[in-house]
């Protein structure tokens, strides 16, 4: 699975091949409520075709009536905005007045986008800067921190995976994570010793180390803007893991397992000289709680806690598969049905 942005600089290069002409579009700055972020981005080719969004679609619709009046008349890069007044707000169904700056970016095939997907595919981060003025691309090596970035003259953006994950177990769950992972702009490394999981390991856009999980967490420096994962359910595996990762600045560490299971490998970590503080981290049972049985379902649940953390929202005790289940069990207890 390509994420959003990947899917729409894939497609634009393999039009550009095709013969069409396309406009990228990209949104530079929101005011107000936004249903997209700065960043995200749109293709329309000649004959109207879409890939991607910049809105909840009214947007878009604009945009493929606009060229399939007129097609794609300019050669140079603009920038257009939508929603400045309540009546446009309403018009583009843009929520409580907001406002969104849209840069509209004629391609060619010198606009770099195929050099630019081969780079993303390979798991490197680029910043890709397009001159307003002339149309002129430039691409060099990007940071993490970096973002979208606007000043009327030039067009910054930051293309490939700005988070990494790494996930502990090559099993039938980290199949279904990491396809999704994927698909959310993780750079996904998967950490198992075991050659019977790692032989069949298949999933695209991910990388597989068979080295021993303390070791791989050391050697990939995880930052703040890396989640680790543990999935084994083996403790020789996960809290090798585990015991480093807590002590990193990533911003979430996690271990699947049932409540019982998780006390006890708080009791085990203690023993390595994990601080109160550093075990407060750890997110176990992982996932919140959705009645997930199934692989698929269970992934979702999982990656559903991880974007929340990502993005800086605190979940409530009832949420969480911990809180969750102790609050049925009180229910069941006096008798109270309470869906939760």
């Amino acid at each position: 699975m390509d994420s959003v942005d990947l899917e729409v600089l894939k497609n634009s290069a393999r039009w550009l091949d095709e013969g069409h002409r396309v406009l990228l579009v990209t949104v530079v700055k929101t005011w107000g409520s936004s249903p997209r972020p700065e960043g995200a981005m749109l293709a329309v080719r000649d004959d109207g075709h879409v890939v991607g969004s910049v809105s909840g679609g009214c947007i878009e619709d604009d945009l493929i009536d606009r060229v399939r009046q007129r097609g794609i008349e300019q050669t140079l890069p603009e920038a257009v905005k939508y929603g400045i007044t309540a009546e446009e707000a309403h018009r583009f169904g843009l929520p409580c007045g907001g406002t969104i700056q849209l840069v509209l970016e004629p391609l060619t095939l010198s606009s770099g986008i195929a050099e630019l997907c081969e780079a993303v595919e390979a798991g490197r981060l680029v910043a890709r800067s397009l001159d307003m003025a002339t149309g002129a691309v430039r691409m060099e090596p990007a940071q993490a921190t970096d973002g979208v970035v606007f000043d009327e003259a030039t067009l910054l953006t930051i293309h490939g995976p700005r988070y990494r994950m790494l996930v502990i177990g090559a099993g039938q769950l980290s199949r279904y994570l990491c396809n999704i992972a994927v698909g959310l702009d993780y750079q996904v490394t998967v950490c198992d010793p075991r050659e019977e999981y790692t032989d069949e390991w298949d999933v695209p856009g991910t990388r597989v180390v068979r080295t021993m999980p303390d070791d791989t967490v050391m050697e990939m420096k995880l930052d703040e803007r890396c989640a680790v994962i543990a999935l084994t359910h083996d403790p020789k595996l996960d809290d090798l893991a585990l015991m480093e990762a807590l002590k990193t600045p990533a911003f979430y560490v996690g271990a699947l397992g049932s409540r019982r299971n998780n006390a006890a490998r708080r009791e085990r970590l203690k023993e390595f000289d994990l601080s109160e503080l550093e075990l407060a981290r750890l997110h176990g049972p992982v996932g919140i709680y959705i009645g997930s049985r199934t692989p698929p379902e269970i992934a979702v649940s999982i990656l559903a806690e991880v974007t929340a953390a990502k993005n800086g929202v605190s979940l409530p005790e009832l949420l969480k598969v911990e809180g969750a289940k102790a609050a049925r069990e009180v229910e069941g207890a006096s008798g109270v049905v309470c869906g939760v």
